[in-house]
């Protein structure tokens, strides 16, 4: 079984990152591809170093762009690369253009694709994610569903319920097998001289939330109100896009908020685990924050996550300063009792095992 895995983003390889390992532990014929969308080949090298995985075979290295710059590039990259090695399988991850163009390729050339975290929906159009998990999902011949409600989703939109196999989401192993990992390289508390449970940690990258003027400012003015009411350094780490704007729109940064350069998956896992509370637009924050025991705020009106507000790990709060301090005040002190919908560490196995059979 010859298995192409494509990915392109951080988030991507973190949560491919288990069934890489299951690959490479049963010594099947894969290869990794690197579309490059967010970083350079040579940024994310230690990436996969650090996360103690082979590295890729092929690097496109497209960059960023349009989304229709960043598709059609992909497109054309992929394809050459699957007709000159070509594979039974290919799988994708998530709801990047990285994996709507791998899954595309693959399907023209009529090779089958499998999609791991394939279900999840925000039903909000304006988020490109949001149209490239729905077409990913209705060109793909494995739709590996997180859980019963993403799985519940695409049968609403007329897919086979034949093609759809809830195996729990990967993020719940990459977790636990990186935070092992983790523990044994990384020191981050001494390094920025924190201690467990006395920080809030914030991250923010998508789109509408920084790249809208308004809604950034909104989002350091609700930070300024946290730090006045509860009197603890709130961590950063930021995208250099978001910096950018920072600086483009003249944020102010309020006292208590400590911006810091971007930091590996390792070192961030450590961050999330001691946090006292984070505060997010990432959907892969949101799982690991409630796979972590660690209460969460997310800055967003919707979220393709309903499992983490269901089990009262998460709340939405918007961009509205004082929702964000009221959202802050609910779940500082929640108790962290609340049961991971998210599987139990083994998706990696049941989606090569699936695969296999």
């Amino acid at each position: 079984m010859g298995i192409s895995i494509i990915l392109g983003t951080r988030p991507e390889i973190i949560k491919m990152s288990p069934i890489i390992r299951e690959c490479h532990k049963r010594n099947l014929d894969f290869y990794l591809l690197h579309t490059g969308q967010h970083y350079s080949y040579n940024l994310d090298k230690v990436f996969f170093e650090d996360l103690e995985l082979p590295l890729p075979r092929y690097n496109t290295d497209v960059g960023s762009g349009t989304h229709a710059e960043e598709t059609g590039n992909m497109l054309i990259a992929i394809e050459k690369i699957l007709k000159k090695d070509k594979a039974n399988i290919v799988l994708v991850e998530g709801d990047t253009n990285t994996v709507f163009a791998g899954a595309l390729a693959a399907t023209k050339l009529h090779i089958e694709v499998g999609h791991v975290e394939a279900g999840l929906r925000s039903y909000d159009r304006s988020m490109p994610e949001e149209i490239n998990r729905i077409l990913t999902d209705h060109i793909s011949d494995y739709l590996f569903a997180p859980t019963e409600t993403a799985k519940d989703n695409m049968i609403k939109e007329g897919i086979s319920k034949d093609k759809i196999f809830i195996t729990g989401n990967t993020i719940v192993d990459a977790v636990y097998q990186n935070l092992d990992i983790a523990k044994g390289k990384v020191d981050i508390l001494n390094e920025l001289e924190l201690t467990s449970k006395n920080y809030l940690l914030i991250t923010s990258h998508r789109q509408e939330n920084v790249d809208n003027k308004e809604k950034f400012k909104k989002i350091f003015e609700g930070l300024k109100l946290i730090h006045e009411e509860h009197n603890l350094p709130i961590i950063y780490p930021i995208h250099p896009r978001a910096m950018k704007r920072i600086k483009e729109f003249n944020i102010d940064i309020p006292r208590g908020v400590r911006l810091i350069e971007p930091i590996g998956f390792l070192k961030f896992l450590m961050l999330e685990s001691y946090a006292r509370l984070i505060l997010t637009d990432s959907g892969g924050v949101q799982e690991e924050a409630c796979i972590l025991k660690v209460p969460c705020i997310t800055l967003r009106e919707n979220t393709e996550r309903p499992e983490t507000i269901n089990v009262g790990s998460n709340i939405l709060v918007g961009t509205e300063p004082d929702k964000i301090l009221g959202g802050v005040n609910i779940m500082i002190n929640k108790n962290n009792n609340w049961e991971n919908p998210f599987g139990d560490g083994k998706s990696g196995k049941k989606i090569i095992d699936i695969l296999e059979e």
